[in-house]
């Protein structure tokens, strides 16, 4: 029973943090924003730390952890508050180098104590910027991350198709897996014509999607036909590879001219109602069913649906998407090279014979920071200011890293390839 309070509070703890963090920049600024998430990096990181330096029996770690993980549902609000309090600045100081330069010259400090640690200090100044720059800088670290860890998810489906279809009713395996990797490739094919209909796109972005796209194909066809791959692989690995392309000339939102279409396509249409009238008043049914909720429940339902509008599309896919295959490579590629079901269960550990295993259970361990660093730095990459009512967003801002995208797709294909050459033996020992 224990195993499902232990979801229910994970998946509590990471709606918490997928809100929170994006109302402390949507509300307080860029520096409430990069105070609340460096804040909360530094409690999780000595959550983490603690549990890794003490012994598993002892009763100082369990006393310890424990007051920690209980204190984690006061100290969360409390520092959204402390940020917003003491951090929340105008629209127009969005720069923590301008901050600090005007912050420095203009306030006057009594004290030296006052200008170093005082509010608008030294201090205050130089441990947001370099948070910020921390961030911007490893994005490029968690982009590639990314590739790696989806290769290892690629490579255990691999291996899971495998040992499915040696098994008994192989023929009723290699079917469905045909079915599904046919159903992938079809997706994917559909995504990679809609890249093609972008205007933005150059002769530039033709080639390197045409060559990308090949190389893909090329590698699928080399691993089905050598026998080092199948076809569940190279279809994941066509897949992604469209999904990084379709990530670099879109961020989930229709462009002006798209958005302009549908509109005057709405118009000329009659007004018929977008489901059967069964449906439909079963909806307006609910609707009034609702009408009747608490007040409070009404503005918490409220408060959700606007704290989810602060976060830009593209920003909540590749938080999902990374948050699964960090889950993967650090527990479910683990557990099938075990062939056993304790990973799932069982914190990670360091007694694992492989390197790789020892590598995935140590970032498993600070799983929490790492998270609230990644959502941070996507968040980041949305952030943008304006001299407007609006003040600033965090959906309209450039995402830019466009080239350390296209050079995560290069090195995945890389290390794939790699791996065909030297016969793939860590994963796919028959």
């Amino acid at each position: 029973m224990w195993w499902f309070f232990r979801i229910v509070s994970s998946f509590v703890f990471l709606l918490t943090i997928i809100l929170s963090i994006p109302i402390s920049f949507d509300v307080g600024g860029r520096d409430s924003g990069l105070a609340y998430s460096l804040s909360l990096f530094g409690f999780y990181l000595l959550y983490s730390s603690a549990k890794l330096a003490t012994p598993e029996n002892s009763r100082v770690r369990w006393a310890f952890t424990k007051l920690l993980q209980s204190s984690q549902w006061v100290v969360i609000p409390t520092l959204l508050i402390w940020s917003l309090h003491n951090f929340a600045v105008d629209a127009n100081s969005t720069d923590w180098v301008s901050r600090t330069i005007g912050g420095l010259g203009s306030q006057k400090h009594n004290t030296w104590t006052d200008w170093f640690f005082g509010n608008g200090g030294l201090v205050e100044s130089v441990t947001l910027g370099g948070w910020d720059k921390t961030l911007r800088y490893s994005s490029p670290v968690f982009q590639l991350a990314e590739g790696f860890c989806t290769l290892l998810v690629i490579q255990a489906a691999g291996f899971i198709s495998r040992a499915l279809v040696n098994r008994g009713r192989s023929d009723t395996w290699v079917l469905i897996l045909l079915i599904l990797s046919a159903s992938i490739i079809a997706s994917s094919v559909y995504f990679l014509w809609r890249v093609a209909l972008f205007p933005s796109i150059n002769n530039i972005d033709a080639i390197l999607i045409g060559v990308t796209v090949t190389s893909a194909i090329f590698l699928g066809a080399i691993g089905i036909g050598t026998g080092r791959g199948n076809p569940v692989e190279s279809s994941l690995l066509f897949a992604y590879v469209v999904l990084c392309v379709y990530q670099i000339f879109t961020d989930y939102v229709q462009s002006p001219e798209a958005q302009a279409a549908a509109a005057e396509q709405a118009a000329n249409q009659p007004e018929f109602p977008p489901l059967p009238p069964i449906i439909m008043a079963s909806y307006t049914t609910l609707l009034h069913v609702f009408s009747f909720l608490p007040s409070a429940v009404y503005s918490s339902l409220s408060f959700l649906y606007a704290a989810f509008q602060t976060i830009a599309p593209s920003v909540m896919i590749s938080l999902v998407y990374r948050l699964i295959v960090f889950y993967c490579a650090t527990r479910i590629i683990p557990a099938v090279r075990e062939s056993g079901v304790g990973v799932f269960i069982n914190e990670p550990s360091f007694d694992d014979s492989d390197d790789a295993n020892r590598l995935l259970g140590f970032l498993s361990w600070f799983s929490p920071s790492i998270l609230i660093a990644v959502y941070t730095s996507l968040l980041l990459q949305h952030f943008s200011a304006s001299d407007g009512d609006e003040g600033w967003t965090l959906r309209h801002g450039d995402a830019g890293g466009n080239t350390w995208r296209w050079v995560n797709v290069a090195a995945t294909m890389i290390l794939y390839a790699n791996e065909l050459w030297i016969g793939n033996d860590h994963l796919k020992t028959d």
